[in-house]
């Protein structure tokens, strides 16, 4: 269950703030990871018992919905790109903003997002698919945004993949298009996004 479809009402007159809770769950997600984020430890960070964040979320579920959703929305550079008519520009933003906070990826794989600034970023994106009259939008969607969060996901190991080396016997063609292949991280996933455009344009 989504911290979005459960909020739990406000019944002590000095509630902890649900944006400084997501605020304090984003940098221990950014210092350290998807196990950095419990329910004690955002606690200790916002010097409160534990009890006090009980009384705004259920568990670390809902810390990892409220970041989720917090970070997207307090990019500025997404906000920037946001009304953008050029899909290309809002999704290459977005693999920026997931390179720079890692885990999002991770809570993505796990829970679907729900809050208001993921909606938005949805919307924008069937709304531009509609415009280009692509077939069946929300598939369409869900295809490009997930190509980029795996993009994003694998980003640390491009280096590693450029540096194994492939046995040509086994996979000759593999072998002769790996050693051709860019390098940047950013310019295969541009290339990646103009190759799934060209699919559903022919």
């Amino acid at each position: 269950m989504s911290y979005w479809s459960n909020r739990k009402p406000v019944r002590r007159a000095r509630a902890v703030d649900p944006a400084a809770i997501a605020a304090t769950s984003i940098a221990l997600l950014d210092e350290g990871g998807l196990r950095a984020l419990t329910v004690r430890a955002v606690a200790g960070r916002m010097a409160v018992a534990p009890a006090s964040l009980y009384s705004r979320v259920s568990s670390a579920d809902d810390l990892f919905d409220l970041a989720l959703d917090a970070a997207l929305g307090q990019d500025p550079s997404m906000t920037r790109v946001l009304d953008q008519s050029d899909i290309d520009v809002l999704l290459i933003e977005y693999y920026r903003h997931l390179i720079r906070h890692p885990w999002a990826c991770q809570v993505i794989g796990m829970r679907a997002p729900r809050g208001p600034n993921y909606l938005r970023f949805s919307e924008r994106l069937c709304q531009l698919l509609l415009e280009m009259d692509a077939p069946n939008p929300l598939a369409t969607a869900y295809a490009l945004s997930n190509f980029v969060i795996g993009s994003a996901t694998t980003a640390p190991a491009v280096s590693d993949e450029q540096a194994a080396p492939i046995d040509g016997d086994i996979a000759p063609i593999y072998a002769r298009l790996h050693s051709e292949q860019m390098t940047e991280p950013e310019r295969i996933v541009a290339a990646g996004l103009a190759a799934l455009q060209h699919l559903w344009s022919r």
